[in-house]
Formats: C-alpha cells, structure tokens, sequence
C-alpha cells in the first residue's frame, strides 16, 4: 500500500499556512480539526459496541482483551490496559497492552519493531495467547506488519480480533473479524497520527474497556462500584459511595468497610440485605459480579 494514498498521509488545506499562524489562531485551527473527531467515531458506533460484546464476552468466559500496536497506537493501547486495575478493580492480566519493541519503545523509538511480524508472534506466545482471548490491533496507518502478523496469529489460534485503524484504504480489515475505522482527516501536520488519529485511537479505547467492565458489572449506574480500598483516595471514594447508598454515618462506613477487607460491593450487599460479609461475598459471585442483580434479588435468575 503506497502510503501517499492513506488518508492520514494527505495534506490538510485548512492548516496549509500554520506556520505563519500564530498561537491563537493554531489554538483555533487545532480545536477546529479535532471536533471533527466525535462524528468520525458516531459513524462507526455500531461497530464498536460490536467490538464491546465480543470483549465482554471473552471475560465472562475468562479470556483476556490484548492490545497490540507499535508507536503511538502501541502506546495508547498499553495506557488504557494500565488504567483498568485502578479504575475498575480488575486483574493486571485482565486487559494487556503489547508495543512494538517492547517497554523500552513506551518512551524511546525503536527503529524498524514495527516492520518485524516475529517479534507480534513472540509477544502473543510469551502471553500464552489463546482462543478465548480477543485481539485488538491497533495500526492508525492499517499497514503496520507487527499488527498484521499478531491478527493473523490471533485468528490461527481461533481467537477473536478487532482492528483500529483510521484509514478506510487498510490491510487490517483482510485479517480481522471486526474492523473499527473512524475516518477523521488529514493532520494538522502531515503525517503526524499522534493528532486527530491519536485522539480517535484513545477515544475508542475508552469506549471499549469502559463499555467491556460496565457489561460484567465493574458500575452500579456510573459509580465505581468494583472497588477495593487500597489506598487512601480510594479509601475516602469508598467511604462517600457507602454512605450514599445506606446512609451510614461515617464511622459505620468505616467500620463497614474493613469488615468487608475494604470491597465496597460487598459493604453495600452487607448492610443492603442484612446478611453477614460471607454471604455478601457469595451472593456477589453467584451474580457474576453484578450489584445491581443482588441488590434486586435476581442474583439466581
């Protein structure tokens, strides 16, 4: 695929003259380009929550969502799997985000990682990768043969795959199950996919590990429920989200709270239905995690 045909490789007219802007009007110019983004993902809605089913499904059944990507796309993919442990009390393993080049490419470029389809198939085995996992590759440019090698291998082991990409001309779509592609434009500065594509790439992530925890029931409505008290924000969030639910006083919550060894579903199912923390722990596993099913009575349905 000859890159002067990609879409994000074209040059924007609107920011033809940039260099002869000054900050505002760049200021200006930039938030212009980027409101552009929301609609770009609106149109490939569908698709997403899509890709949302198939994520939460394999955690259900105990398989794993994996990133994969190289640059940026790497980068954004390892960020939003490291901020699933705190936000939704999940396993590190849980939700794993693979760059090209390893750690060291988080912060230094690694010249040619990305051109290496090997080095995709030696990071999926050093994670044991399997059928019940989904793959999501991640490649603005959908060319990206670190990518395209991990779909493949993805697909060989009977797994499901997912690819994002922000051109409609790609490479991944041939390998993937799902093909997620909002189209947002050329970049401000030519080629520089950090930009709109970066943006678009970090906003479908959101989605998809959000919408993914919120169907295995990490929320009760937008709370965070799935919490564990580790800390001491964490602590304080707990103790406001406690009382907001029974009325306890402060000190009840607290009290509440290390009876419960600090998990907060299993505070508010104590003190909700009047049963001992065991049985809130158990009432809480039969409902697959769902506080909403306990809190109703439907945990056996």
């Amino acid at each position: 695929m000859m890159l002067d045909r990609l879409t994000t490789e074209q040059c924007n007219p609107a920011s033809a003259q940039i260099d002869s802007m000054n900050s505002l009007e760049i200021v200006q110019l930039m938030n212009a380009e980027d409101a552009k983004i929301a609609a770009a993902i609106e149109a490939e809605a569908h698709t997403i929550a899509s890709a949302i089913d198939l994520i939460s499904d394999a955690f259900q059944k105990g398989g794993r969502l994996i990133y994969m990507g190289a640059g940026t796309s790497g980068r954004l993919g390892v960020l939003d799997a490291s901020e699933c442990p705190p936000t939704f009390n999940s396993p590190p393993e849980l939700v794993v985000g693979l760059i090209a080049g390893g750690k060291q490419a988080l912060t230094n470029a690694i010249e040619g990682a990305e051109d290496r389809p090997e080095f995709a198939v030696a990071d999926l085995e050093s994670l044991d990768f399997n059928q019940d996992d989904v793959l999501v590759g991640i490649a603005t440019s959908g060319r990206t043969p670190y990518v395209i090698a991990g779909l493949k291998f993805a697909r060989e082991q009977g797994a499901q795959t997912i690819a994002l990409t922000c051109n409609q001309e790609n490479q991944l779509a041939e390998v993937a199950h799902l093909t997620i592609c909002p189209v947002v434009g050329p970049e401000v500065v030519t080629g520089s996919t950090r930009l709109k594509a970066g943006t678009a790439t970090k906003m479908v992530l959101n989605m998809l590990t959000t919408g993914a925890m919120v169907r295995v029931g990490k929320t009760y409505g937008n709370l965070m429920v799935d919490l564990r008290a580790t800390n001491q924000k964490l602590i304080e969030r707990s103790i406001r989200i406690l009382i907001a639910f029974t009325n306890l006083s402060r000190e009840a919550a607290e009290l509440v709270l290390e009876a419960c060894n600090g998990e907060l579903k299993t505070a508010i199912v104590h003190v909700k239905r009047n049963v001992s923390p065991e049985t809130a722990h158990e009432l809480l596993k039969q409902a697959h995690g769902h506080l909403r099913q306990v809190l109703e009575g439907t945990e056996g349905a």
